[in-house]
């Protein structure tokens, strides 16, 4: 790999007798990962499946090292998000987080929802998870497989930090900044990202990282916890950003966090700080464990003025517009989807009841996405498939790994099939797959045109 220069010269004066080890990591193959979806099954249920050459990543259980050779991203098991492809010092993050279930959170650079969706499991339905990108392609990305891993309690937004922070002062327990960096410690994986890097665009992506931390910093309540990291090297990025923000905000400290079998400490000295909690800062290197470069800081909220209770959005839809939608839910689920209603066009969600008011904010996705409202009928949308299981429906079509109508399905096929007229819940091996509607035992294919396997 052609590594830039000056990206060469500055690595080999922080890291002095470690440069050797460090260059020579790149001569290795990068490392792939799976995280497994806890929402929708269990880690030692889907060890049970043995389909693929699993490693357990030491610093997150849910997580796995997949050999090279392997394609879980070409599996009927991710369509049914059973499980995120994502790098493995990535996870890291999403562990450092620490969210618990009830908690209000927000994840402010999503896109494009490995961690996201690691705190959405983490949560297990219950809280609330704002994931933010503001990149509207992106946004739609983060949306997708926030859709995918099953999430109800999402709201996806595509706004600037700081109009989030007008809207979210002191709420949130727990925020995430993942923020847009030089990609440094993608190199390996990300070629383009070598292509791209100068010294010139690590100072700006400093500056910028620094305006995004002191957005999310407005949004933390008192007590709370903000995860902070990148995936570059820089110091400037990295202990720089920590170091400033710090000096300007006494009501901030970095917390200790957990240092696993390879983790390294931030260096103080790189950015001349005297401020030895810096020391507390991760660093994960891959020269020194399985996985990209990395960079994780935990910080508290040690003090600040409680902005009291924030207005949330209680309007409901009246439910005698509803009438279709419960229709469908007597006629083919055990139990209909109930909370919060709102209309966005057609389209009908539950929105979780810890969200603000949505006017004059750009929102993809207000909460879980239950289907459309349209002329004397409902129809059942992808998202409330992925996020049912074979218990909550009435009627369900279960093809196994080995059925060739499962490829059929995924392709968007219609399927002959005995069963039960009108929507059926289809899986795989018990995993929701997506809807279809059966007539005269034909089921007519509900799986989006957009995700349909192609060319196999």
């Amino acid at each position: 790999m052609n590594l830039p220069k000056d990206f060469l010269e500055k690595m080999q004066a922080l890291l002095k007798n470690e440069y050797e080890a460090f260059v020579a990591s790149y001569e290795e193959n990068k490392l792939q990962g799976l995280r497994v979806n806890t929402l929708k099954v269990s880690v030692e249920d889907f060890l049970k499946q043995n389909m693929f050459q699993l490693e357990q990543i030491p610093w997150v259980e849910e997580g796995f090292y997949y050999p090279s050779n392997e394609r879980p991203g070409k599996h009927a098991f991710h369509e049914a998000g059973l499980y995120y492809i994502q790098e493995p010092s990535a996870m890291a993050v999403g562990g450092t987080l620490d969210p618990q279930p009830g908690e209000r959170i927000l994840d402010l650079c999503g896109a494009p929802g490995g961690k996201s969706t690691h705190v959405g499991a983490r949560l297990k339905h219950e809280g609330f998870l704002l994931a933010n990108e503001i990149h509207p392609a992106r946004a739609k990305i983060l949306a997708q497989n926030v859709e995918r891993m099953g999430i109800r309690n999402c709201v996806v937004t595509n706004e600037t930090p700081e109009k989030l922070a007008q809207r979210f002062p002191g709420y949130f327990h727990r925020i995430l900044v993942d923020a847009p960096c030089s990609g440094e410690g993608m190199f390996r994986k990300d070629p383009e990202a070598c292509e791209e890097w100068s010294l010139e665009n690590v100072a700006l992506c400093a500056s910028r990282q620094l305006q995004i931390l002191e957005e999310a910093g407005k949004m933390l309540m008192p007590g709370g916890r903000l995860v902070y990291s990148t995936c570059t090297f820089a110091p400037e990025e990295n202990e720089g950003v920590i170091d400033l923000f710090l000096k300007r905000h006494p009501e901030y400290s970095v917390e200790d966090a957990v240092f696993y079998e390879g983790f390294k400490s931030g260096r103080k000295e790189w950015v001349g700080t005297s401020n030895a909690s810096i020391e507390k800062t991760i660093r994960l290197w891959p020269h020194h464990l399985k996985g990209e470069g990395h960079f994780v800081a935990v910080l508290t909220k040690t003090d600040g003025e409680d902005p009291g209770k924030i207005k949330t959005l209680t309007k409901s839809v009246d439910r005698k517009l509803l009438k279709d939608y419960f229709d469908f839910g007597e006629a083919y689920l055990n139990k209909t989807p109930e909370g919060q209603y709102i209309l966005f066009g057609e389209q009908l969600y539950i929105i979780p009841r810890e969200m603000v008011p949505l006017e004059n904010l750009k929102v993809l996705r207000p909460g879980w996405h239950l289907g459309a409202i349209k002329k004397s009928r409902f129809e059942p949308s992808h998202a409330l498939a992925l996020s049912l299981t074979r218990e909550d429906c009435k009627y369900n079509i279960s093809l196994g790994l080995e059925d060739d109508r499962l490829l059929g399905y995924l392709k968007g096929e219609a399927l002959s099939i005995d069963g039960n007229k009108g929507w059926n819940l289809v899986h795989v091996e018990g995993y929701s797959l997506g809807w279809g509607k059966l007539a005269e035992g034909v089921l007519k294919n509900h799986y989006p045109k957009g995700l349909r396997w192609t060319g196999i």
